[in-house]
């Protein structure tokens, strides 16, 4: 067993070397070092055997403590550098020496190895497996009651003609957009007759004054800002549903059904004030500056499923905005002087009427597939569409009446249906 012995150490006087005399008594004239002996607990006497050899012997004895590096003279052959011990190894190379080397050659060698694993693998992983399927079961194994389920031409025992599922699709892409276009599900319907490309744009862009008025400061939104926030962005995405099934040239037509969605999504959200609707609020207000001047937001609106009406917007909302509607065509009508002054007013605000009571009869909405709520919703359609028509014409009297029509609608309906 090998073992480790400090043999000397730093005195006074200043830096010294260790060094041999030709009597081989040991003199220590420098740092502390250490030696490598034959045993753990050898004595003094195993020292001089370790060190004592004639000045003139270049060759260090093989059992005593031996420096990797040949001695410069017999006084260096103890100038071991502190904390690098080394130990004989059968006169060669210290096993530390060697431990050090193979551990270096060892990590190469597992390296190699794994660079040439990994190498495989990929190769392995980049080949296309081969599937391997099941036999298909042999007629002939199965029992009497297993075979009597099975016939041996399908196409002789069913009845009728064969499907055409191609076809299916088609129609049910065809209704789809029926739904989305108009009345009664029916395609071609044409809501320039309910409403015109001008009062779509004078919607928007009154919408937009709404909206800067509820989304100035967070605190005043979450204060009860997001209710009219809500409404504003239900009425522009309603506008933009309406730009997007319009038949005729409106303005924002090829971004009408991404706004729609957008500024649908925004105008459900705003249902509670919190700081998420709040910074959704401030972007789509961003997108609709962006429409307004002639660009197109850069957000896109992730739609998986077919479109409906009752997803553009809430029907708390859209009634909110009959009232609205309802309010201000009755201020035109107070006086001749105040319908002259506000025709275009009046105009504006029916058509909006008479588009929204066709929506709500739309697919989908509460209360759709209802008789009579569906009467009433197309009483106060037709009497918006009489007032429009006065108004035009300059009429007062029948703007008058028109006006007082839809107000009766909309008084019965809300006696039986609202909560």
């Amino acid at each position: 067993m090998l073992g480790w012995r400090r043999i000397g150490g730093a005195g006074a006087g200043g830096r010294r070397r260790p060094g041999i005399e030709l009597g081989g008594k040991v003199t220590l004239r420098g740092p502390t070092v250490k030696a490598c002996f034959p045993g753990e607990n050898a004595g003094p006497a195993a020292f001089p055997r370790a060190v004592r050899y004639h000045e003139q012997d270049r060759t260090p004895p093989r059992s005593g403590p031996v420096p990797w590096t040949e001695p410069r003279s017999s006084r260096d052959v103890m100038a071991i550098p502190p904390g690098r011990p080394l130990c004989p190894n059968d006169g060669g190379p210290p096993a530390a020496a060697w431990r050090g080397r193979w551990g270096v050659w060892g990590l190469w060698v597992v390296l190699g190895a794994a660079i040439l694993a990994g190498s495989a693998t990929a190769a392995q992983r980049g080949k296309t497996r081969e599937r391997v399927r099941a036999r298909p079961p042999q007629p002939g194994r199965w029992d009497r009651a297993t075979g009597s389920a099975f016939v041996d031409d399908a196409f002789a025992t069913l009845e009728g003609t064969r499907p055409d599922f191609a076809a299916a699709a088609g129609a049910r892409a065809a209704a789809s957009s029926a739904s989305a276009a108009g009345p009664g599900s029916t395609a071609g319907f044409k809501w320039s007759s309910l409403v015109s490309a001008d009062t779509l744009a004078d919607e928007v862009k009154e919408q937009r004054k709404a909206l800067q008025g509820a989304l100035v400061s967070e605190s005043d939104f979450k204060g009860g800002g997001y209710n009219a926030a809500r409404d504003a962005f239900s009425a522009v995405a309603l506008a933009f549903g309406l730009v997007a099934a319009h038949d005729g040239e409106v303005r924002w037509k090829k971004d009408a059904e991404n706004a729609r969605d957008l500024f649908a999504r925004v105008g459900f959200n705003c249902k509670v004030g919190t700081v998420g609707s709040f910074k959704e609020s401030k972007e789509r207000l961003a997108d609709l500056e962006t429409l307004l001047d002639g660009g197109s937001p850069d957000k896109k609106a992730d739609r998986e499923e077919d479109f409906l009406w009752s997803q553009v917007a809430g029907r708390p909302a859209l009634m909110n905005r009959l009232e609205a509607a309802e309010a201000a065509a009755a201020a035109t009508i107070a006086s001749k002087s105040d319908f002259d002054r506000a025709a275009e007013t009046l105009l504006r605000e029916v058509e909006m009427v008479a588009a929204i009571g066709e929506v709500i009869q739309q697919k989908d909405f509460e209360y759709h597939d209802d008789d009579t709520y569906r009467r009433y919703s197309s009483a106060m359609r037709d009497a918006a569409v009489k007032a429009r028509d006065a108004a035009r014409k300059g009429d007062y009297d029948a703007a008058r009446a028109a006006v007082g029509e839809v107000k009766k609608s909309c008084d019965t309906c809300h006696g039986d249906y609202r909560s």
